[in-house]
């Protein structure tokens, strides 16, 4: 940065947060969709539900890679993702199409991991993982497949077991990590509580 330039922020309209607003703006196009019904509305909705996964995969990179990071795409980013995947869980299972259990567990650990994140935030940001990237695939595939019209009873089923089982495995792993996180960031609180104690005695 040049001498005497000040470092400015980025601004809150860029590219990267317009498509986290996109995002939002397409879930109520992936409900009234499969509210809708037939191989028009479902078609629509699994096109807008794409269209919306592929902004979850853009926005992120763009902001790290232009320097568009904002407090609001911190916050909005995690919570659009939440909104299109609760949306289309509760839509589906509305109508019938999945159970509520699968809907019940999924937004279980989605809620349990976000306030985790806030619980542990003050010590540190715990990275996604593996397991996380793939619960993240295999949640949007199985959503897609439960959106398109046609037989595909088998497909479904398999892939949103998968999804379920990671989901479940991935927010286990979240809850040690967070854990983690807390005990080593008490630890040179404690050791100093003590050095104080030890002090006063002396």
């Amino acid at each position: 940065m040049p001498p005497g330039r000040e470092h400015r922020p980025p601004s809150l309209v860029n590219p990267a947060n317009a498509l986290t607003a996109l995002r939002l703006v397409l879930v109520p196009v992936v409900v009234i969709g499969l509210a809708a019904g037939g191989t028009a509305g479902r078609l629509t909705a699994f096109t807008a539900f794409c269209a919306a996964s592929v902004t979850d995969l853009l926005d992120g990179r763009i902001a790290r890679r232009h320097g568009l990071v904002t407090d609001f795409g911190k916050i909005a980013d995690p919570i659009a993702d939440k909104i299109l995947t609760g949306a289309a869980l509760v839509t589906l299972s509305s109508l019938g199409q999945l159970s509520w259990w699968v809907t019940g567990v999924i937004g279980a650990r989605e809620i349990a991991v976000t306030a985790l994140r806030f619980w542990v935030i003050r010590h540190g940001v715990i990275a996604a993982s593996r397991g996380g990237k793939l619960k993240t695939v295999l949640q949007l595939t199985a959503l897609g497949l439960y959106m398109l019209p046609g037989p595909l009873g088998l497909a479904r089923e398999v892939v949103m077991g998968a999804a379920v089982v990671v989901t479940v495995v991935t927010g286990a792993d979240y809850l040690v990590r967070a854990m983690r996180l807390r005990r080593r960031a008490g630890q040179p609180r404690a050791a100093a509580q003590q050095e104080e104690a030890e002090a006063g005695r002396g």
